[in-house]
């Protein structure tokens, strides 16, 4: 059965693209069929995994609202087990566009149902803001993932994204989940990062992963060389906490099934 994890925040610069090649890449590397689905305008996975955007083939926006199947808009990445539906510059326009379709907000679902069960992970990156296209990715997906910065306004922030989350529940009788919150761009050294990770600890508990993603050069990096960090430094501490937040998502399904 496969998985569709949303990874999403309103706020950018948190580590959502980052999150979503690395993680992919992990869970790839575990031999499983990830596909990554960009939805963010600025198409930063696409560059991210080495993939060119090329105006003549299919992106995300051909299948949101050109009717060209998702299964033609796949591309292969170079590494193995990993595939990219991408993001272009035509994707700006997709929220004007989808306003006045029927069932606007279910596009993305309906398009992946046809390829949802080629992959056993599919994991959309959403543009850091609450508009439609966040709102079909959420509406697609299982669950979401919430890449947080540990910085001042990062409680206020998900606070909103929590009220969010449940009013899709509510509103579509969507049963959304929250997959977990993922403390990025993290300095222990730092005694705000600390003290902020204290508090999401205390207020969500359980829901807050026990990897952290550390502050580092070579993630940053690895992106501009269109490689995740696995493949461009795979001995980083970077590489090393993205195998250990896939293994922490794949005990999490297994507690899940046997309970």
């Amino acid at each position: 059965m496969s998985r569709v994890f949303a990874i999403t925040n309103q706020k950018g610069g948190v580590g959502k693209t980052t999150t979503a090649i690395n993680l992919a890449a992990a869970l790839a590397a575990n031999d499983f069929r990830v596909l990554v689905i960009d939805s963010d305008p600025q198409g930063n996975a696409t560059t991210g995994l080495g993939v060119t955007k090329d105006p003549n083939r299919p992106s995300l926006y051909h299948v949101l609202l050109a009717d060209v199947a998702a299964k033609d808009a796949i591309v292969a990445t170079e590494f193995e087990g990993l595939h990219l539906i991408s993001a272009d510059k035509n994707l700006v326009g997709a929220n004007l566009e989808l306003v006045d379709l029927p069932n606007r907000e279910f596009r993305l679902r309906e398009r992946m149902a046809a390829i949802r069960e080629d992959y056993r992970y599919i994991l959309i990156d959403c543009p850091p803001a609450l508009d439609l296209l966040t709102l079909n990715a959420l509406i697609a997906a299982d669950s979401v993932l919430v890449p947080i910065q540990c910085e001042f306004f990062a409680l206020e922030g998900i606070s909103e994204l929590m009220d969010t989350i449940e009013r899709i529940r509510q509103g579509f009788e969507h049963p959304l989940s929250v997959e977990g919150i993922l403390l990025t761009l993290f300095d222990d050294r730092n005694n705000l990062t600390r003290q902020v990770a204290a508090d999401l600890t205390e207020f969500f508990g359980e829901l807050v992963f026990k990897t952290v993603i550390p502050r580092s050069i070579r993630l940053a990096e690895a992106p501009s060389f269109g490689k995740p960090i696995l493949a461009y430094d795979p001995r980083s501490r970077g590489a090393e906490s993205y195998i250990k937040l896939a293994k922490e998502i794949l005990d999490h399904e297994q507690t899940r099934q046997s309970t």
